[in-house]
């Protein structure tokens, strides 16, 4: 088969598409045969050998996948050949077949496309953990969501949305912001601007219950200014380049709530592997989200398609922040 590798920590663009084995059916696993796998900033991270987790090298990265499962190992329940499935993995997506742990696939209803289903596994599970899970937006309350155009960030926008907030957001481009008022967005927000937080405050004059932060930096900073007293603001990445040091007086004064979150934890990245044990939890999320989609209340987006042998244009789009929704390789089965 076809497979992006990584022999070394080295830049993306680095990376060669080579000819390699099919991968072997373990115990307890299924076969997908990819059809399209999305491409991050995070996986940028992780073939540099910076990112909190390091696959043995060789390796092919890529953790979220769509595709058609194959092969089912013997006492696998619940799955079949021929499911339409998209997957959170440890890594392997960008390569034509991967077989993987069943605990992290999940199987998609009609009304889900396979290219857009890349973006549920992370992007989409990431912003409705956050959101719901950790920082318990409410209807009726107000969220700011910062990078909203990008893949968690427009996921963001819509759960918001779905969830009955209301939805103020940041975005570089009049290009960016037009889509993210498409998806439901209230009030859209240039930044960086001179004016931004001017313009927020006078969206929303208390100041904002959630904002939800994946760029960090300067704008983190920007967030401690605009959040309401008693407000939460969501740690979800540094896309800005900067990790923020948190200022402790102004989180007291305003008594702020400041969460830090890695949805990585619940599909088995953190210190301990613990995906078994969320699996309830995250299959019922994955439940809820899927049928919002089918509702027309998420609506995955894609404004970019490479094949696997464009990976580095692929990835140049996304570090260049050319990308609205996900970036997505199509791999030779879609075709």
């Amino acid at each position: 088969m076809k497979a992006l590798r990584c022999h070394q920590w080295t830049p993306f663009v680095d990376l060669k598409v080579e000819d390699v084995p099919s991968p072997t059916l373990g115990a307890g696993q299924v076969r997908i045969a990819i059809h399209y796998a999305g491409v991050s900033f995070a996986t940028s991270l992780v073939t540099e050998g910076k990112y909190q987790r390091k696959p043995p090298l060789p390796f092919s990265p890529g953790t979220e996948v769509s595709g058609m499962i194959t092969e089912v190992a013997p006492g696998v329940a619940g799955f079949q050949v021929g499911d339409r499935v998209c997957a959170g993995i440890d890594w392997g997506g960008h390569a034509e077949e991967v077989c993987v742990d069943p605990t992290t696939v999940y199987r998609l209803p009609d009304g889900v496309p396979l290219d857009v289903a890349p973006q549920f596994p992370l992007s989409y599970a990431t912003s409705y953990a956050a959101l719901v899970w950790r920082a318990g937006i409410k209807a009726g309350e107000t969220v700011l969501v910062h990078g909203a155009a990008g893949a968690v960030g427009l996921a963001a926008v819509e759960i918001a949305k779905a969830v009955g907030c209301t939805v103020v957001a940041t975005a570089s481009t009049q290009e960016k912001r037009d889509l993210v008022a498409a998806h439901g967005a209230d009030v859209t927000i240039p930044l960086p601007s001179d004016d931004a937080r001017e313009r927020i405050l006078a969206a929303i004059p208390g100041g904002a219950d959630v904002i939800y932060d994946p760029i960090g930096g300067d704008v983190f900073d920007l967030s401690l200014r605009c959040v309401a007293n008693s407000g939460r603001i969501l740690v979800i990445g540094f896309a800005g380049g900067r990790v923020q040091q948190i200022p402790g007086n102004i989180i007291l004064v305003k008594d702020v709530s400041v969460l830090g979150f890695n949805y990585g934890n619940y599909l088995g990245w953190g210190r301990v592997d613990e995906r078994k044990r969320h699996e309830p939890e995250v299959r019922a999320m994955f439940d809820r989200m899927f049928a919002w989609t089918v509702e027309g209340k998420l609506k995955p987006t894609s404004s970019h398609r490479f094949k696997l042998e464009d990976s580095r244009a692929a990835m140049e789009t996304v570090l260049a922040r050319k990308s609205m929704g996900k970036v997505v390789l199509q791999m030779p089965a879609a075709e």
